[in-house]
């Protein structure tokens, strides 16, 4: 199992990796060598020799998690409204001036909603530890007419482009002919 990266995990990640280091202990109980446990259980070998370290020193108790780094703010009921809140646009919450969400934005909707004080930083791990990432929207005129796009790939754009490149090759030098 590979970890996302920059950690974030939910609730049920977090039971999944616990899950997964204390199969490597049992792995480290039977004699299984780091690259096989690390093969088997689809991580890096430099985490393994840390688990391998860590099992040493405290037995599988040590790889047992030791709860989120923070406690979530949002209960889950809270989380789905907000993702519904999300759903209907920036516009539904007063923005007009773009359609896009910010950090800050998702934050004003927490403190309205929930009456909950969230800093931008929090809103992102926030977002991440459900499986949000950062996207730039694709900004297309209203006009955009998707048909005449098409239309013009397809039958424009060949003519303009022009013939393809001759397949035998050339010679760059005016003075000495291509061999074939």
């Amino acid at each position: 199992m590979k970890y996302a990266q920059g950690g974030g995990l939910t609730p049920q990640g977090q039971v999944e990796r616990e899950r997964v280091r204390l199969e490597a202990a049992e792995r480290f109980a039977r004699g299984e060598a780091t690259a096989q446990v690390a093969a088997a259980l689809r991580v890096g070998e430099r985490q393994v020799r840390k688990w391998r370290q860590a099992w040493r020193d405290g037995g599988a108790e040590a790889l047992r998690s030791k709860g989120p780094h923070s406690v979530e703010r949002l209960s889950p009921a809270q989380w789905d409204s907000l993702v519904r809140e999300l759903e209907q646009g920036p516009l539904a919450h007063g923005w007009s001036e773009d359609q896009c969400w910010t950090l800050g934005r998702i934050r004003v909707v927490i403190a309205r909603r929930f009456h909950i004080g969230y800093t931008v930083q929090g809103v992102w791990h926030l977002l991440r530890r459900h499986g949000w990432s950062a996207q730039v929207p694709v900004r297309r005129a209203l006009e955009r007419d998707d048909a005449a796009v098409e239309v013009w790939k397809a039958e424009v754009w060949p003519r303009l482009k022009g013939p393809r490149r001759p397949v035998t090759p050339g010679s760059v030098s005016p003075t000495r002919p291509a061999r074939a």
